[in-house]
């Protein structure tokens, strides 16, 4: 599909194959009620929108007679440039699947950018086999162990903030872990393989543990009142529930101080957790500046 053919469709219909694209790169299949759900458009309309956009890109999708919906080409090459922040947002977040395009902004603003981006390929093929509960076999580059081929069960991406990383059950070691996507290479849709039951998120303990955390103004900064008003603190502290799995990124990602004594007192800590035993048990909680395994114990 070339610029100009895109040029002469409305924006609605620009945003619809945009849409059908997204589906289908990143969940792998989508039926004609999703465009009918999601835009309000009659199902005839919903037919053409398929039709135009397998004419146009030959070889992007193919339709599966048996599941009734529209599938993964076999020579996929997407169409619509999308830059990763409105892919993540909208896999995410669930807004931001229309055509890609520059638009005006209403005020200046400036937010700080990421250094890295995962590639959307790559994704596309974690976040397919997420939705269509599939085992994925990877070349996976760590630091401890270098480059090794896995097999991993995903289930969830998890965003700490600088990286964004997909929950897994990895076979290899017979455990769930997390998985840096840019270290991910080569994913390979492990199809007709059988989930067990042991991999399975609902047997992922780190995932579904919730940990309830207490946070407030830390005891050494001054002015707590304004921590009060950074934070909108609620009778001077901020109660959340996270699960046992994202805490450690949580709490990294605020700066809190998770020691048992306050004991960072740098400018950019102005939260305390108040009760660092919450994070007994939490395999990241090493990653929470300054938290200390009680007893000497280690938490993994």
């Amino acid at each position: 599909m070339s610029t100009e053919q895109l040029a002469d469709l409305t924006q609605p219909q620009r945003d619809r194959l945009a849409f059908v694209e997204l589906r289908v790169r990143f969940i792998g299949e989508i039926r004609r009620q999703d465009l009918v759900t999601r835009f309000g458009i009659q199902s005839a309309a919903a037919s053409r929108d398929l039709a135009l956009y397998k004419e146009w890109a030959p070889g992007n999708i193919d339709y599966d007679a048996k599941a009734k919906s529209y599938v993964l080409g076999p020579s996929f090459r997407p169409v619509f440039d999308f830059p990763p922040e409105r892919v993540l947002s909208w896999l995410t977040q669930g807004f931001g699947d229309g055509e890609p395009m520059r638009r005006k902004t209403w005020v200046v603003s400036e937010s700080p950018s990421r250094l890295t981006h995962p590639d959307l390929d790559v994704l596309a093929s974690v976040t397919r086999a997420i939705h269509q509960e599939c085992p994925l076999g990877i070349e996976y580059h760590s630091i401890s162990s270098g480059r090794t081929a896995r097999e991993i069960v995903p289930f969830a991406l998890i965003d700490n903030g600088l990286r964004w990383h997909v929950r897994a059950f990895d076979r290899k070691s017979e455990e769930f872990r997390d998985f840096v996507i840019t270290r991910i290479k080569n994913p390979i849709a492990l199809k007709g393989q059988p989930v067990a039951t042991h991999e399975m998120s609902d047997q992922d303990i780190q995932w579904t543990r919730i940990v309830e955390l207490e946070l407030v103004p830390h005891p050494d900064q001054s002015r707590p009142e304004i921590t009060e008003m950074d934070y909108d603190m609620k009778d001077g502290s901020i109660r959340m529930r996270v699960r046992a799995a994202v805490a450690g990124y949580t709490l990294l990602r605020w700066n809190v101080d998770c020691s048992p004594d306050h004991s960072l007192r740098d400018e950019q800590y102005r939260l305390w957790l108040s009760d660092p035993l919450a994070l007994y048990g939490v395999e990241n909680a090493k990653l929470a500046p300054g938290y200390q395994a009680p007893n000497g114990a280690k938490n993994r």
